[in-house]
């Protein structure tokens, strides 16, 4: 009997620290989960989504409640990966920071861009005045990141890849243990891939990931405080308010990088309204113009959840 009550002991301690990793450094929320998976099921995003070629998609959505003790999380298909369209351009601009704190570039060094990284034809955001980057214009690391984040610019981001080096890169993502939202591809046709990546599986990352990479910012956890605070102004900066912040009060503080592309729409934000603080992670396998509307439809009902959670 002895040796049973001790196996059953060490099954669920085994089970209870199997589950803690599964959400990394945060605590599973289960009422917070369940209420976003009401809120999912109530504006249809619940289920599989037909994305052409690539077959069968689902909706991952992660939020991390800041007004908590500690940091709980909730969410729907967390961990599923799926193509973060521009979102993953975060995960290059922490990787030139760290560069640049570590004195290995400068901010306002010059670069020369070059095809075929100039792949932009039209402005991500139109109404945005900064020209378009062409082959042979002298830049610097500043205004390319500037560019990247804010307007989403995806030559910005090819010279930045560069820049920064892609193995450089995924070696801060596996540090933190993301394993599996590598960045892989530059925003380019493969044909004009560097050498050794024409072949290479397409990037890929999940709501969890991109929800602590945003607890990381908030905290001052990414690398150092100064990287932190750096990336938090360029998201703060975000020219694209079509998605979840369309959904928040006017009086709302979103810090927030968007990312658009064929079948799938995103958006991961930090949300701060003066009195309640939270993380939302969304990929959304559906065009716009009907995913920008249901990213604004879910932001505006987990705004309030989250609200109403802390009046309890």
């Amino acid at each position: 009997m002895f040796k049973v009550i001790i196996s059953i002991l060490f099954a669920v301690t085994l089970t209870l620290a199997l589950q803690a990793q599964d959400f990394g450094i945060f605590e599973s929320d289960t009422e917070l989960s369940d209420a976003l998976q009401s809120i999912v099921t109530a504006l249809d995003l619940d289920g599989n989504f037909e994305v052409g070629e690539d077959g069968i998609e689902q909706i991952s959505l992660a939020v991390i409640d800041l007004n908590a003790k500690n940091p709980n999380i909730g969410g729907v298909n967390l961990k599923n990966f799926i193509y973060p369209a521009s979102v993953y351009k975060v995960y290059v601009a922490a990787e030139i920071l760290n560069q640049v704190s570590a004195g290995k570039i400068s901010l306002y060094s010059d670069y020369i861009v070059t095809s075929p990284n100039d792949v932009d034809r039209t402005k991500e955001i139109t109404s945005d005045p900064r020209p378009l980057i062409r082959d042979g214009d002298t830049v610097n690391v500043n205004y390319l990141l500037d560019l990247m984040i804010t307007r989403s610019d995806n030559s910005a981001a090819n010279c930045l890849i560069d820049v920064a080096d892609r193995k450089n890169i995924n070696r801060m993502i596996q540090q933190y243990n993301w394993h599996g939202s590598e960045v892989t591809r530059k925003f380019l046709s493969r044909k004009f891939e560097d050498k050794g990546y024409t072949e290479i599986q397409g990037t890929e990352t999940c709501a969890l990931h991109a929800a602590e990479f945003l607890y990381k910012i908030e905290t001052n956890q990414l690398i150092n405080p100064w990287i932190s605070m750096q990336m938090k102004t360029l998201l703060g900066r975000q020219l694209d308010k079509s998605k979840l912040a369309a959904g928040l009060p006017e009086n709302v503080m979103i810090w927030h990088k968007t990312g658009w592309f064929s079948y799938w729409t995103n958006d991961i934000a930090i949300v701060d309204d003066g009195t309640i603080k939270y993380i939302v992670a969304c990929f959304m396998p559906l065009k716009a113009p009907l995913a920008n509307q249901k990213h604004a439809e879910l932001s505006q009902k987990i705004y309030k959840l989250i609200k109403e959670r802390y009046e309890k």
